[in-house]
């Protein structure tokens, strides 16, 4: 029997729910495909792979999919590593964004702040991650993963992305769940994404010296993130922030219908 086609980033937040495929005793349960965030969108939707972990926008977007129950990357508080860059002051003085091309549910989620709590629209573009060439023609810039954590900051005011969701909501944020096909259901349905996280998380010292050797971050600034900023699990709260996030979204056009979370009916067979 084949194995199923799984696609995920290798961002350092993805990196608990990808270690156990990677390196642990599942890597021979499915072949992994490494891609932004954005790319393993349209790797699903397209039928290239079986499940992803995909922004959470994608999931109103892309038709026939079901996602993983309990298992995600969200934040309940800063998330450190999705932040909008400017040298402006002051969001209501920003007239224009560069929206940083690899993540859709950031851009989502930085759209309905401006349009639901700031009251007004910059204009928007779509650009790599490269923050000097996107503020030189943009007056603010939206840059997340890896390297929204790593550059320097001297001069530049930077907005946290979770933080100012739970400054006008109230509520944690969801910005990445596992999403599986319908019609793929049967070639993953023995793989379980819950113990796999929890495999991870339990081999974070592990996580932390690998990450450190290619991301510009100390030991205790990764073991921080991991820990404090990103969380794995939902609860209530962030169900609550995520169901607000696609309401708004649909109430600024930004989807066109908000259609329920469907989970498969048995996440894991032994």
């Amino acid at each position: 029997m084949n194995r199923p086609k799984v696609a995920a980033s290798n961002y350092l937040n993805s990196a608990p729910l990808i270690w156990s495929f990677l390196f642990g005793p599942r890597a021979n349960q499915l072949d992994f495909v490494e891609a932004v965030p954005a790319r393993c969108a349209d790797l699903l939707a397209q039928g290239n792979v079986a499940a992803a972990l995909v922004p959470v926008i994608e999931y109103q977007r892309i038709p026939e999919l079901m996602v993983v129950p309990d298992v995600c990357v969200g934040s309940k508080g800063k998330v450190h590593s999705v932040v909008l860059v400017s040298r402006r002051e002051r969001l209501q003085d920003i007239q224009s964004v560069a929206l940083d091309q690899s993540s859709r549910t950031s851009a989502t989620l930085l759209k309905i702040i401006f349009r639901e709590f700031v009251g007004h629209d910059p204009e928007w573009t779509d650009e790599s991650p490269d923050l000097a060439r996107m503020l030189a023609g943009n007056e603010a810039a939206l840059i997340i993963g890896d390297p929204g954590m790593t550059f320097p900051r001297t001069g530049l005011k930077v907005w946290d992305m979770a933080s100012l969701w739970r400054e006008h909501t109230g509520l944690s944020f969801i910005f990445a769940m596992w999403m599986i096909r319908e019609d793929e259901w049967a070639s993953v349905r023995r793989i379980d994404f819950a113990a796999a996280r929890d495999e991870g998380l339990e081999r974070l010292e592990e996580i932390v010296n690998r990450y450190h050797d290619s991301i510009n971050l100390s030991q205790e600034e990764i073991r921080k993130y991991l820990t404090e900023n990103i969380s794995f699990h939902i609860d209530e709260d962030m169900r609550k922030g995520l169901e607000l996030y696609f309401e708004l979204a649909a109430k600024h056009h930004l989807i066109e219908n908000q259609k329920p979370l469907r989970f498969p009916q048995a996440h894991h067979v032994a």
